[in-house]
């Protein structure tokens, strides 16, 4: 599918890796509606590209259901969607603070997997009813990590979150392939996203040391290029992407 005067509705659109994504997208043409719990952010970028900014939680089916309408009525149906919104968060199982929060573990599940799979269901209960472009209806690229393959100390609940992410994009695929909609997922490294931003200059060269080729975090719009490639390459379906340089991550 070719981006020019496509529609797409990104969330987590108001920085970091949604952010960039929206840029590359807008740069081949296509119709941007930003998503975000950032009024201020969402604003700000889809002013960036010319696009629409809508404001909510991922985890709300009316807010999702708003933005999602809000985007189609400035731009049309959306086609593609990217799933970048996402939360963080480090705590081991049992430490010197106690015992895990249950609500915390959850929250984080609740955003980067609940979230996903909730602006998913919806974005693709609206495609289904517009006809093809070509071979396909629309494309659906969801954001994981490399901790749902490689969770460090701590990463309990994000790594689990991430890994359902995974896990849920071939059934996804294969659900929707008959309404010819494509799934695919990427697992993205170690990344100069506003999750790293508050650590010091060191901390952040320290990271980069570890990846093994190129020696360096990632650029968002690295990110942003390789979903551009996903939506333009029919073939891809499926898949989790890995973009991490190589790196394999240790316990710490």
């Amino acid at each position: 599918m070719q981006l020019k005067d496509v529609a797409v509705f990104i969330t987590g659109g108001g920085s970091g890796l949604g952010a960039a994504t929206a840029r590359a997208m807008a740069a081949k043409g296509a119709k941007i509606t930003v998503f975000d719990r950032s009024q201020e952010n969402a604003e700000k970028v889809a002013a960036e590209v010319k696009g629409v900014a809508a404001v909510g939680d991922v985890t709300s089916e009316d807010q999702v259901k708003a933005a999602i309408a809000k985007g189609e009525a400035a731009h049309g149906i959306a086609r593609v969607l990217m799933n970048c919104a996402g939360i963080g968060g480090s705590r081991r199982i049992v430490g010197k603070d106690g015992v895990y929060p249950l609500e915390r573990f959850t929250q984080i599940v609740m955003v980067n997997l609940v979230g996903s799979f909730n602006v998913l269901r919806l974005f693709a209960e609206r495609l289904v009813t517009e006809a093809p472009i070509g071979e396909e209806r629309g494309v659906v690229i969801n954001t994981a990590s490399v901790a749902a393959y490689e969770g460090q100390i701590g990463q309990i609940a994000y790594s689990a979150s991430k890994g359902g992410v995974v896990g849920m994009t071939l059934p996804a695929a294969r659900d929707l392939a008959s309404h010819k909609i494509r799934v695919n997922t990427i697992a993205p490294g170690l990344f100069l996203t506003p999750l790293l931003m508050g650590l010091s200059e060191e901390a952040l060269k320290s990271l980069g040391a570890q990846v093994p080729h190129p020696a360096r975090l990632g650029d968002p719009s690295e990110y942003g290029n390789l979903a551009v490639h996903i939506v333009e390459n029919p073939m891809l379906n499926g898949e989790t992407i890995r973009l991490d340089g190589a790196i394999r991550m240790a316990p710490r």
